[in-house]
């Protein structure tokens, strides 16, 4: 009888390639949801195909399944387009892209990936490769995501605020 063991593997990431391969194993073990804080949606992470199937099998083999994305910087995004952003748009059920409100921007500097409130790939630079990954860190995960929802939260689009005040 194979036993699942709640101990964390945790490495530093320094390069990029350990940032891509972290960020697609932290998506591919998601179960219910992932969490993003991005400067910019990163095109050389979240545009990816084995990343982009990660988020794609998660969402479409769990109908509860979220994937939150909050984008500290969205000007290189918007100006150069986004594969990530196509699929949230054809898939938004489950996947829901906000630019953070500028009162924020300069504040939040770091990114992270979170999948299900346990894994982690921390950032403190989120324009660097250097990094911290944990596959069980609920209590780094629980101080992110904390420091996430209130901004996610004031971030909702402006034409949903005009709908819901119409």
């Amino acid at each position: 009888m194979s036993q699942q063991v709640d101990e964390t593997k945790r490495r530093v990431v320094t390069t990029f390639e350990e940032v891509h391969e972290s960020t697609v194993a932290i998506a591919s073990a998601a179960e219910r949801s992932i969490t993003i804080l991005t400067p910019d949606l990163e095109p050389r992470l979240y545009e990816q195909d084995d990343f982009l199937e990660a988020i794609k099998r998660l969402v479409l083999a769990r109908s509860y399944s979220r994937v939150r994305v909050l984008v500290t910087d969205p000007a290189r995004a918007v100006r150069t387009g986004n594969l990530f952003v196509g699929l949230a748009r054809r898939l938004s059920t489950y996947i829901e892209i906000r630019n953070l409100r500028e009162d924020y921007r300069g504040k939040m500097n770091d990114a992270f990936i979170i999948a299900d409130e346990k894994a982690v790939l921390y950032r403190s630079d989120g324009r660097a490769c250097e990094g911290l990954m944990g596959t069980v860190e609920p209590l780094i995960a629980r101080k992110h995501l904390d420091a996430f929802e209130q901004p996610w939260q004031d971030s909702v689009f402006r034409h949903r605020r005009r709908a819901e005040h119409a």
